[in-house]
Parts: structure tokens; sequence; C-alpha cells
């Protein structure tokens, strides 16, 4: 049975109380709003991305989330460094598996980044679709042109081949372990017209990754920011200007009756499942 939302809200305390410190290789454009919705959830961010000190981050860190955004050979060494030290010490990592699929390089470095067994991938559905090596993927860039249902059996094979939970997000998200499929509502219109929203997702997921088992983890992480992602939205009556900022406020006041009047989670089923 998917979490209850009781549950969800047992593991945002377990988190506020733990204030877990999460690594973040990440990209440039969603440094801050990653940074500023860890803070609010109640985790404490850091942005080490340097060759040089990722490896020894990783053993101070709770959480790593490596992001494939803006990409470079020095930052791929640094992503593989810190999920290899994450392995190690078998500390929970999440994997953002930006635009994968748009350039062979992209597609390269996520199917490295793959073998090193994230414990959760967080993707659109083109990216997740394309990670599982589905041909005609439907991606244009950053962007998805597929819905996140159309990429429920793709996130399946994946989960099973990998190891790792996978979290398709859209309209709506599903997080599965290759078996069960959890289901999650919420959110809104305009996230989509706001930058990195969902690198900041990724970076929340990670978060509840060091308090909670992968997919409970995923779970909890969906639903808490697809609240606050509703409640967001529904205060920008003007556009997605003050988006980002709108969500921390919901992140950090978000209390058990607002995850439940803003958010759904159920057994999930997707077209082709």
């Amino acid at each position: 049975m998917p979490m209850t939302i009781d549950e969800v809200f047992a593991a945002l305390t377990d988190l506020r109380a733990r204030q877990p410190l999460v690594q973040n290789i990440t990209n440039f454009v969603s440094m801050s709003v990653s940074a500023n919705a860890l803070l609010a959830l109640g985790a404490s961010p850091a942005m080490v991305h340097a060759e040089e000190e990722v490896g020894d981050f990783a053993k101070l860190a709770d959480a790593l989330v490596v992001n494939i955004g803006t990409l470079s050979p020095a930052w791929l060494r640094a992503m593989k460094k810190a999920a290899e030290a994450m392995g190690e010490q078998q500390k929970p990592w999440v994997l953002d598996p930006v635009a994968t699929g748009a350039t062979p390089y992209r597609s390269e470095a996520a199917n490295t980044l793959l073998s090193l067994r994230p414990t959760i991938v967080r993707g659109n559905a083109s990216e997740i679709m394309s990670l599982a090596g589905e041909a005609g993927a439907l991606g244009r860039g950053v962007d998805s042109l597929a819905a996140s249902d159309q990429a429920v059996a793709a996130a399946k094979a994946l989960a099973r081949t990998s190891g790792s939970v996978v979290a398709v997000t859209g309209a709506t998200d599903y997080a599965t372990d290759g078996d069960e499929v959890v289901s999650v509502t919420g959110g809104h219109d305009l996230m989509p017209r706001s930058t990195a929203l969902g690198c900041a997702l990724s970076a929340c997921v990670a978060a509840f990754s060091a308090v909670r088992p992968p997919l409970e983890a995923a779970t909890a992480g969906l639903a808490v920011y697809a609240a606050a992602g509703r409640i967001a939205g529904e205060r920008c009556g003007n556009g997605p200007g003050h988006l980002p900022a709108e969500l921390c406020d919901a992140l950090f006041r978000m209390d058990k009756d607002l995850l439940a009047a803003h958010s759904g989670i159920g057994a999930g089923s997707g077209e082709g499942e």
C-alpha cells in the first residue's frame, strides 16, 4: 500500500528534526533555488562540486544529489567521485538526468552515473524513457514532450534493471521500485514556467532519502513538493515570477492539514504499465 498523508508528514517531521546535510552537485541555473528549497524544507544544503573535495565532503553529507544540467568534463569527474564515495559509505544519492537523450555526451554521462547505482532517479518522462533505452523518447532539450503516465512502464523497467527507485514527474508524479507504483497528485500548471523547480525537487527527494527508505523517500518528497507547488501556484495570480519564493514559503509552512488538502497519494498506474 502507498504511504498515507500521516506517514508522509511523519517523514517530514523527522527530516526537520534531523536537518540532513545534502550535498548538491547541480547546475548553475538551479543552485540558489535548490539551496533555498532545502533550507525551507528543513534540510541543510551544501553546493560542493570541486573535483578536489567532493569525495571528502561526501563523508560528511547525509545525502547527495547529482544533477547533470550544466555538464563539463571536470564536473562529470566530480559527480563520479562523489557518487562512488556515497556508495562506499552506503549513503543515499539521487540522480537527476537532465535532458539525457539530447546529445550523445549527455546520454553517455547519464548512463555512466546510472551504473554507479543511485538510490533514486528523478526525471521527467522523456528523461526516464531515454535512460530506460526507449527509442523516440520525445524530449526537446530539458523539456518533455511526453506525459508522465506514458513513462510509467519505462520507469518500472529502469527500476528493475538499475536497482534504483525511479520517480517520473509531470502532471501526475509516479514513483516505482520496479514492482509497486505510487502516484502523487498536486502541483500547479505554472510550475513548468519557472526554471529549476524540477532540480529543486530532486534535492528535496535527496533530503527525504536521509530519513526514509528509497520508495518512501521518493513518495514523501513528491507529495510534500506537490502540495507546496499547488499552494504556491494558487498564490501567483499574476504569473510565475514569484513562484520560487512562494514555493519556499509553502515548504516552510507545510503541515499535515496543508499536505492533505493539496496533494494526494494512490496506487499508481499509467499508460502502458
